[in-house]
């Protein structure tokens, strides 16, 4: 038995294989395929970052629900309880990410609401950031 082995998602070996689709919708037809369980991961994370629990037809539960702070006061105790919020949900329904460090920072003058996550998935060497700004 290997200790330590590093696992590797067969699909990312396969360079024609698409594994996700790619956001924001940009390319010549609608849906653009990512690659990489990376992107896909991350573009996974995005979408459910993105949508209201409630909005996914057969998966109510779905969502990290953003949005309804949008027309709240900004505060640093409202900034607390989005960043703890958000680690929350995300261990609950991505088990398979491991979060480094979830920051949720004001721009006071902009009146906006940037989240920036570091995380990664065990044992494959997958590390990545992601950062949204909320308007």
């Amino acid at each position: 038995m290997a200790f330590g082995a590093r696992q590797i998602y067969p699909n990312d070996l396969r360079p024609s294989v698409g594994i996700g689709v790619d956001l924001p919708f940009s390319g010549p037809t609608a849906f653009t395929p990512n690659y990489q369980t990376k992107d896909a991961i991350k573009n996974n994370l995005i979408n459910y970052l993105l949508t209201n629990p409630g909005e996914r037809i057969e998966n109510p539960q779905f969502g990290a629900g953003l949005r309804i702070y949008i027309f709240s006061q900004i505060s640093s105790g409202n900034l607390e309880f989005i960043q703890e919020d958000l680690q929350e949900k995300i261990k609950s329904n991505f088990p398979e990410i491991s979060l480094e460090s979830v920051e949720v920072l004001q721009s006071i003058n902009s009146n906006t609401i940037q989240v920036n996550m570091n995380y990664s998935i065990p044992n494959t060497g997958i590390n990545d950031t992601l950062e949204l700004n909320f308007n």
